[in-house]
């Protein structure tokens, strides 16, 4: 137990990748993450680091079906309107072509979620691996970003959400280094997080999570050098360390009370490896660039600030 006003990390300690949070209206923050609890596991918390289990998103019935044998994978909360709005991957392993996006709603955070089917797969908009959204509103204009080491699109959305907009056309943003695209703006910039190297192999894995910045949504997103993402080109947010590996697939950037901002990710514990473990990091800015101090995963340190 960490002593009082601290945590340790895992924050969860069972394999909970690729997740994804949403502060509802009643006040709890839920989570979600690929399925290695069948359905898509969903927990709530009040600060970030003490999670609880209270169901899963879609049932053996419910659960989306157009990739025959495929897993759900990297979903992304939402509100729109008065809806949750869940995208979400579904794939299996080596099905780069036949892999897609697809949408799931709900009138509470909880779930149930109604599965609305696929918005694409890779073969039909020609564009390979397509997994990994995360959804964007900008300007009043909602937009859809996503991809897998075959570069990083986005396009937008209709207003609802719920489908591409009409006649749409996928622009790259980054380079083919990257996954987990997640776009977060602040003072004039967006900030663009991505994850490089293997994901999924668990001592092995070299997974890291890395970000640009552009002065327009759709990029040029380019490193303090200026050099594009585009070319493979970013900065190191968080990499492996001591402790833990393949620190990647960041959540969207929350701040607590105190204006402090926090991120929450996968990584693997050496000291007990058997899934992706949920972690949670206090991110800083220095410069108009984010970081995580030592640029690694912590081992202890003090709680998020929220108010019960």
């Amino acid at each position: 137990m960490a002593p009082q006003g601290e945590y340790f990390n895992p924050v969860v300690n069972q394999s909970l990748p690729d997740p994804t949070l949403i502060r509802a209206d009643d006040g709890w923050f839920y989570l979600y993450a690929t399925e290695s609890v069948r359905n898509v596991p969903v927990l709530r918390s009040r600060n970030l680091v003490d999670w609880e289990f209270v169901g899963t998103a879609f049932t053996r019935q419910s659960r989306p079906t157009f990739e025959k044998g495929g897993g759900i994978w990297a979903p992304d909360i939402n509100r729109i309107g008065d809806k949750y709005v869940m995208y979400y991957s579904m794939s299996r392993w080596g099905g780069e072509w036949t892999c897609g996006i697809g949408v799931a709603v709900a009138e509470r955070p909880e779930g149930p979620f109604d599965d609305l089917g696929r918005l694409f797969r890779s073969d039909e908009i020609g564009i390979r691996n397509c997994i990994d959204p995360c959804c964007v509103e900008d300007g009043g204009k909602k937009y859809l970003f996503w991809g897998s080491f075959h570069g990083l699109y986005g396009a937008e959305l209709t207003d609802d959400g719920l489908s591409l907009k009409p006649g749409f056309k996928p622009v790259r943003i980054a380079g083919d280094a990257y996954e987990a695209t997640y776009i977060h703006k602040r003072d004039g910039y967006y900030y663009l997080f991505a994850s490089t190297g293997r994901c999924c192999e668990g001592l092995q894995s070299t997974y890291a999570t890395v970000v640009g910045r552009s002065e327009h949504l759709f990029g040029p997103y380019v490193d303090r050098q200026g050099r594009p993402m585009l070319e493979n080109n970013h900065e190191m947010l968080i990499h492996g360390n001591p402790d833990f590996v393949g620190p990647g697939h960041n959540s969207r950037i929350v701040a607590d009370d105190e204006g402090q901002d926090w991120i929450l990710y996968h990584a693997v514990s050496r000291a007990d490896p058997r899934g992706r473990a949920l972690m949670a990091d206090r991110v800083e800015w220095a410069g108009g660039w984010p970081r995580v101090e030592g640029s690694s995963p912590s081992l202890r340190a003090k709680v998020p600030q929220f108010g019960q």
